[in-house]
């Protein structure tokens, strides 16, 4: 009951079946990151509208609500994104390196691109510049969309002041926007 000689096949080029596995394969996890995308600015759309919608009072109070609540709702989720960072990505030894991080990586995993640009004046105030931030890139169309970008901008500056806490550094998050759908994050390290 002897076995055999062993066959080996040489490594070759890959069979038709599975170089359109590997295709397919890539194709899938590339619409399933758009399908994500997507599934999270209808979610951030609803947020905004059902807010707008309870705290409708036109006025500064009642706008000034809806925007605390989305920015609190931003840092809890910012929180929450930081604390499943690994080890590792939690030793920082300089801020600057910190917000290196937020613009590639963290806004990677959220919005499948990394940040265009990022500038400080190296006394604590950085800028972090979005050339075509994906949450403002529908109201693009028209400049009377202008007004509204504040409301699709809370959240995000809750994210990052959420993402900066867990990282061990307190801030004030700010947004702005001259021209849509380009948006700026300042963000202002307080000193403790």
């Amino acid at each position: 009951m002897g076995a055999g000689p062993r066959q080996v096949r040489e490594a070759g080029p890959a069979q038709p079946g599975q170089r359109e596995h590997g295709a397919l394969a890539g194709r899938w996890a590339r619409g399933r990151r758009m399908a994500d995308a997507a599934l999270f600015e209808f979610l951030h759309t609803e947020m905004v509208a059902e807010l707008w919608a309870h705290h409708s009072d036109p006025g500064p109070g009642g706008q000034k609500m809806s925007l605390s609540v989305l920015e609190g709702m931003g840092f809890r989720v910012g929180q929450a994104l930081g604390e499943r960072l690994p080890q590792e990505t939690l030793a920082f030894r300089e801020e600057l390196d910190v917000l290196k991080f937020l613009c590639k990586d963290l806004w990677v995993a959220v919005f499948q691109k990394q940040m265009d640009s990022l500038r400080t004046n190296h006394q604590g105030t950085y800028v972090l510049q979005d050339n075509s931030f994906p949450l403002l890139i529908r109201m693009a169309a028209g400049l009377q969309y202008l007004e509204e970008a504040p409301k699709f901008l809370a959240f995000t500056c809750g994210l990052l002041r959420g993402a900066l806490s867990t990282l061990g550094i307190k801030s004030l998050v700010t947004a702005s926007v001259a021209s849509l759908p380009t948006c700026k994050f300042q963000v202002v390290i307080q000193k403790t």
